[in-house]
């Protein structure tokens, strides 16, 4: 059996899809005002005194925290199964769609959240790895359940979840350096 592995922003999509899903569950004023705020973090992170994992974190907190989990799941699933295939590539998602039909396990290994990702890839049946969010009696708390799925994670995430030596060929889609350790994984990646 062979293993297709996918970055999904930028490799399958057009847009960022976090930059998408901010503007959808919050309104353009409320997404303007938040970035905002943001904008100290943003320069921490560009100077590098935090990690985009922080900086990330702290985007999340600003725009969600002591948001209700329920009105919270409600947002991206709407976002997941509505909007998400505005912004796919549909090329690339041929590729995907290719692996599929050729009988190769297809899993998208992503450093944007599980809430809005899941559905999506459940209606397109494909397996997922990506970063989750931390919920606390009934509230978002503002934190990261799991470490970003971004960098060195994705390839630690990947050997916890897959036996690599299971697979024939390995084939990696990416378009960052994010996606690079990803990359190296593979006996055909492609760098979009």
């Amino acid at each position: 059996m062979n293993l297709a592995l996918f970055d999904f922003d930028g490799t399958l999509t057009t847009k960022d899809s976090l930059d998408e899903f901010l503007r959808y569950s919050v309104g353009k004023n409320r997404y303007l005002l938040n970035m905002l705020k943001f904008i100290p973090n943003f320069a921490l992170w560009k100077l590098r005194f935090i990690s985009n994992s922080k900086a990330k974190e702290r985007l999340f907190e600003i725009f969600f925290k002591g948001m209700d989990e329920a009105l919270f799941r409600a947002k991206a699933k709407s976002f997941s199964l509505y909007k998400l295939d505005s912004i796919i590539n549909e090329q690339r998602m041929n590729i995907l769609k290719e692996h599929q039909q050729s009988n190769t396990r297809v899993v998208i290994v992503s450093a944007s959240m599980k809430c809005w990702l899941e559905p999506w890839c459940r209606k397109n049946d494909i397996e997922l790895l990506s970063t989750e969010l931390k919920f606390e009696d009934g509230k978002y708390s503002g934190k990261f359940l799991t470490p970003n799925c971004h960098g060195q994670e994705k390839t630690n995430r990947i050997k916890e979840y897959l036996n690599l030596d299971e697979y024939e060929t390995i084939y990696a889609y990416g378009d960052s350096s994010g996606d690079m350790q990803m990359l190296a994984m593979a006996h055909f990646p492609t760098k979009y």
